[in-house]
């Protein structure tokens, strides 16, 4: 019973320091027309809920916020693109990265759905939302499944990538 005990402890003490790094890969604006392609990395600690998120832009500027789970709402069976409701999510990007119809499918109403609003020190503001996928097969690494996006105040929109 000791030993269960010490490592259900030690499980949780290693899941509530989880840091991962991330890159922002611009897909569409104006940054995703430079060469190179300036991509801007990320510490993202997860764990438990709200975690953190710290991005280095390509000139410097540090823009941090604070990730949260969004609430799960009720998804109808038969929704679409066109009839689905999405707050303040961030569809259009999501979209644009993954393809048409990739929000409405995937992301809206899943239970591993997170956002935050990061911001600069030089007043860049960075909209980011995560998502996981509930049933994956990802060989123990479910760091591995998640999915995101982010759009800058700048028109730049971003596919993140967590490693």
């Amino acid at each position: 019973m000791k030993k269960k005990l010490c490592f259900i402890l030690l499980a949780i003490s290693m899941m509530l320091g989880c840091t991962r790094t991330a890159r922002f890969y611009p897909v569409q604006g104006p940054l995703s027309s430079q060469t190179p392609l300036p991509v801007p990395t990320a510490k993202v600690t997860f764990g438990l809920n709200p975690g953190n998120l710290s991005v280095v832009l390509s000139d410097g500027e540090v823009c941090k916020g604070r990730w949260a789970v969004v609430p799960r709402g009720q998804v109808p069976k038969d929704a679409t693109a066109t009839n689905a409701s999405t707050t303040i999510g961030m569809q259009s990007e999501w979209d644009t990265v993954y393809g048409s119809g990739f929000y409405v499918a995937h992301v809206l109403g899943a239970k591993y759905y997170a956002r935050t609003t990061a911001t600069g020190d030089r007043g860049t503001v960075l909209n980011v939302e995560m998502y996981r996928p509930e049933n994956v097969e990802t060989g123990g690494n479910l760091i591995a499944a998640v999915k995101g996006v982010a759009k800058d105040n700048k028109g730049n929109i971003y596919k993140l990538v967590l490693q």
